[in-house]
């Protein structure tokens, strides 16, 4: 939609008049570094050109109404700044979170109600819509309230809205990688600290393609909470043997050195990836730099090959596309990216090989899985932002 476009889809819900303004946030895709922003390690994602739209008008009452442009039949769902509350199965649970979290961790009380437009784009689930949604919205309430907060800020109450009001125990990568998004670049965050450098997405003669797996999937009751746990678990028992606060501070080699430590042999293969991971993202940033593509594909290979065997994040659906994908010509890695269980792969891959890629790996995806993929090019943009 244009801005034209969404601004009318407004005023035909709830009429003219008054200051609408108009805010984008963005989705983003991780290219390597899965399941250690938790774990204190360093993740590498950069956001899309696709996210979360909210045209808003604020109110002179406290009432809140939302609409979705994708969910019509949904209608208005209204509710109040007196009643930040989650409901169970709504999608309003996700602004009215991060209102939510404004108040309780910056006592920034949102003095008066919105209406508010949504209108998602997207492709498919497992490319963060929901911190979109967190950083618009968050993007909104700072500009109509004038709140003092940096876009830092913003990620992080995104995230809180996600660990204590929707329950899911996710990091902060997904989060920073919206507010923070900067065009044709990745950012190499460091979780622990959130230091952050942003390093130029130059593929000389590649595109990242991203391949949706269109199967449905839901993090807060798939098994991510429990892989958060046993890191914990493998964590709380290294600790006993060497001086560490994240399972990310071990090198392999100490790993290697101290893995005995952690009783259960399933917390301990959950704690080899983070590590491992760890060193593979550092090593991974390095081969870009140097426009070593077979270097990075491989590192890419190698965090796939560890979610699917150490971190058991894969299922049936992505491990097929991945399959697929390492098959055809041209291509120098490809992985699942983002929480697991479903969603999408990443994948490098040389400019003239990709119509081939995208007919072969859609025909095999089809015969093996019954399910027709969605296959695109990656557009990297810009972080949260005001657009009128």
């Amino acid at each position: 939609m244009t801005y034209e476009e969404l601004k009318a889809g407004f005023v035909k819900v709830y009429g003219d008049g008054g200051d609408i303004r108009g805010y984008f946030a963005p989705g983003r895709v991780n290219l390597i570094g899965e399941h250690i922003d938790y774990n204190g390690g360093h993740v590498f994602p950069c956001a899309l050109n696709t996210g979360n739209y909210a045209i808003v008008r604020q109110r002179e009452d406290r009432k809140l109404r939302f609409f979705s442009a994708n969910y019509p039949r949904l209608g208005i769902l209204e509710s109040s700044l007196d009643d930040l509350v989650k409901k169970e199965n709504s999608w309003t649970n996700y602004p009215k979170g991060v209102l939510w979290a404004f108040g309780k961790f910056k006592g920034m009380h949102v003095r008066k109600g919105f209406d508010i437009y949504i209108y998602g784009n997207i492709p498919g689930s497992g490319l963060s819509s929901s911190a979109a949604m967190e950083v618009v919205i968050g993007t909104m309430v700072k500009d109509y309230e004038g709140f003092d907060v940096t876009p830092i800020d913003i990620a992080l109450l995104g995230q809180k809205c996600e660990n204590d009001f929707i329950g899911m125990n996710c990091g902060i990568m997904d989060q920073f990688a919206s507010a923070m998004g900067k065009k044709d670049h990745a950012i190499f965050l460091d979780c622990a600290t959130l230091n952050y450098q942003y390093v130029p997405l130059v593929l000389k003669g590649c595109k990242i393609v991203v391949s949706n797996s269109n199967k449905p999937h839901s993090l807060v009751s798939s098994h991510y909470n429990d892989r958060r746990k046993e890191c914990e678990t493998a964590l709380a028992d290294l600790q006993n043997v060497v001086d560490i606060k994240a399972l990310c501070d071990l090198t392999p080699e100490q790993f290697e050195e101290h893995k005995d430590a952690i009783k259960d042999p399933i917390c301990r293969q959950r704690a080899k990836h983070a590590v491992y991971e760890e060193y593979r993202t550092k090593a991974a940033v390095e081969a870009l730099k140097a426009n070593d593509l077979v270097t990075f594909g491989r590192l890419i290979n190698e965090s796939g090959d560890s979610l699917r065997y150490d971190y058991d994040a894969t299922c049936f659906e992505i491990d097929t596309l991945v399959e697929e994908a390492r098959k055809q010509e041209g291509v120098f890695g490809s992985r699942e990216t983002g929480g697991g269980w479903g969603g999408n792969t990443v994948s490098i891959v040389r400019d003239d090989c990709i119509d081939a890629f995208r007919a072969n790996v859609a025909k095999s995806y089809k015969a093996k899985t019954g399910l027709d993929c969605s296959i695109y090019e990656l557009e990297v943009g810009e972080g949260g932002r005001r657009i009128f």
